[in-house]
């Protein structure tokens, strides 16, 4: 689906299904230096299933327009406005990483458009190395190796992937190389410098999932605890044998637990 957000073309994929008046609707938000395709099997589940459904590209990612947004606050203004092109009012909103930031502070700032939140790969504050901000700046290839190399789980590492055939980490590398210059920085850059997110997740008032990987290098279990416990109503599922990419090593399980919040119930079915 193409829309015009501020005069310039925003992209979101549908999951295959045209949008329907009445439906509840489910928003998902990518992370850095990503786009809406890391959502290819949750996006279509929940199309199928009853849901209009907007996997996004971020200004600036896949086929939205840029520039690139600099802050987690832009984003979540931008993603109001996205939702208003649509022609939707409220939704579920699921974010993966920075997208799990933007997620939080859109729930926060905009309370009337959220009804459910799930979290994914998240911990407030989410700090950015040295070395990664300064490789991600440079258009070093090593920002790149290092996500992929922190970004997943042993198992994804040896393959395993859902679909017979597709790769993850090769997947993952293609996918942070269609990025534009300077795109990862500036994704990366808004995720160390967001210092608003304990004070945003006190004022969120909606269900709130936190799913989170136990093999997480990137935004461990443990980091998150600080966040869960600052929103009034929220629930965390840790997955084993998963990193920081839950909806592509383990999309089964991502999708019975985001049923809960999404469906009000246990599971998607």
């Amino acid at each position: 689906m193409e829309l015009r957000v501020d005069g310039k073309r925003a992209f979101a994929t549908t999951g295959g299904r045209t949008h329907q008046p009445g439906r509840r609707a489910v928003v998902l938000v990518h992370g850095a230096g990503m786009d809406r395709t890391v959502w290819v099997l949750q996006t279509r589940y929940f199309a199928h299933h009853g849901r209009n459904v907007l996997a996004v590209d971020l200004p600036g990612h896949g086929r939205s327009e840029g520039p690139s947004l600099a802050s987690v606050g832009d984003m979540a203004d931008w993603l109001s406005r996205l939702m208003d092109a649509a022609d939707i009012e409220t939704a579920s909103v699921v974010g993966h990483s920075m997208g799990s930031l933007v997620a939080l502070d859109l729930c926060a700032r905009f309370p009337e458009r959220v009804d459910a939140a799930a979290l994914l790969s998240t911990a407030v504050p989410m700090p950015v190395g040295e070395g990664l901000l300064s490789a991600a700046k440079a258009n070093d290839r090593d920002a790149i190796d290092m996500i992929v190399a922190w970004g997943h789980g042993r198992n994804a590492h040896l393959g395993g992937h859902k679909a017979p055939g597709l790769w993850m980490t090769g997947g993952a590398e293609r996918l942070l190389e269609k990025a534009d210059d300077d795109v990862l920085y500036t994704d990366l850059g808004a995720c160390d410098g967001y210092r608003d997110g304990l004070e945003a997740a006190s004022r969120v008032r909606c269900p709130v999932l936190l799913v989170l990987g136990r093999e997480d290098r990137m935004t461990p279990p443990r980091a998150a605890q600080e966040l869960a416990d600052a929103i009034p109503s929220s629930r965390t599922v840790v997955l084993d044998a998963c990193g920081h990419m839950p909806m592509i090593e383990r999309p089964d399980r991502v999708l019975d637990v985001l049923g809960e919040v999404i469906r009000g119930g246990p599971g998607p079915a």
